[in-house]
């Protein structure tokens, strides 16, 4: 994996409880108009905790990748996020090559997530892995008002 300059390596492991607290403040530095509260990453890292990433350098964490299987056929990507003083530098792909490739061995047929409609380098990163946004473009409204979404699926 790769190195930040003239610091720790970086490693993708599966996510710890001890994690929770760091994931709540990478959450709200990567989304500060809307991250998820602590309880919520608290339950779904408990009722997910087998589709959680993480990436750290044994001291912090720089990003996480929280997915769901409703079933065994399909699963959503409901975050991707990542330091932002390091976005660009290739974590959210590990992460989520990370991700896919335990989803391939599990049998996943489909991924779905979705996007804000003008994160372009979210929506390059997530086409480049093979999603393809639904017909119909952005969804409005998808979150509350306002809140647009890009709705993208992966066939495995």
């Amino acid at each position: 994996m790769s190195q930040m300059s003239g610091e720790r390596p970086l490693r993708i492991r599966a996510v710890t409880e001890a994690d929770l607290p760091h994931i709540v403040r990478l959450d709200a530095d990567a989304f500060p108009h809307g991250p998820y509260p602590y309880f919520v990453l608290r339950q779904l890292i408990a009722a997910c905790s087998g589709l959680v990433y993480v990436v750290d350098d044994g001291t912090d964490l720089y990003g996480y990748v929280l997915a769901t299987s409703p079933n065994d056929a399909q699963s959503w990507v409901l975050s991707l996020a990542i330091t932002p003083g390091l976005r660009g530098k290739g974590l959210g792909r590990q992460l989520m090559t990370k991700l896919l490739g335990l989803l391939r061995t599990k049998g996943t047929h489909s991924v779905r997530l979705s996007v804000e409609p003008r994160n372009d380098s979210a929506i390059a990163l997530y086409r480049s892995l093979g999603f393809v946004p639904d017909p119909g473009g952005p969804r409005a409204d998808y979150f509350g008002p306002g809140e647009d979404r890009l709705l993208m699926t992966l066939t495995l």
